[in-house]
């Protein structure tokens, strides 16, 4: 498998963002999510506008993998918890992780977490959230493995169509 170069994100990686968050999120998601619903959420919530702005702001960090040759293949997301759940001191969100598919397995998503992790002591987080959807038993099974608990659970509307997310927290330790 060809490595994965891990590197905090700049400007200049928006529209490399862009492109493998609406690559990734349609992969994932594709096979349940209503279609014109669908892209019209990749091209929101996935565009290269948003990604600019989350790397302008100093609360966020994308932490971004790519091949020797520079050719992007995941990304994990850190922001300030925005989550309907009590939050404490020390609290911060793993608002999105992702692999393409030919990078998945050979423990890159535990490598990936394990730098999540490091990025969220060096800022200082004691706990880290996020949310997974309930039907993605994969991503399910990978964070309690890597010690995550569910606390709760969320709404994710993509169109009119609800999806019901789990919330799930570790200590960063």
């Amino acid at each position: 498998m060809t490595p994965i170069l891990w590197r905090h994100a700049e400007g200049r990686d928006a529209a490399a963002l862009s492109l493998l968050g609406g690559a990734t999120f349609l992969a994932s998601f594709a096979h349940d999510h209503p279609g014109d619903a669908l892209i019209a959420h990749v091209r929101n919530a996935h565009g290269e506008d948003f990604y600019a702005a989350v790397l302008a702001d100093p609360d966020q960090t994308v932490l971004i993998g790519e091949t020797p040759l520079g050719a992007p293949v995941g990304y994990a997301l850190l922001t300030p918890p925005a989550l309907p759940v009590e939050r404490r001191d020390g609290d911060l969100e793993l608002k999105r992780i992702y692999l393409l598919s030919g990078w998945q397995g050979g423990g890159n998503g535990a490598a990936l977490l394990t730098l999540v992790m490091e990025e969220a002591r060096r800022r200082g987080a004691k706990r880290l959230l996020l949310a997974v959807y309930e039907a993605n038993e994969g991503a399910r099974r990978f964070y309690a493995r890597h010690g995550f608990a569910e606390m709760g659970e969320t709404v994710f509307m993509v169109g009119d169509a609800p999806f019901r997310d789990l919330i799930y927290a570790a200590s960063v330790g």
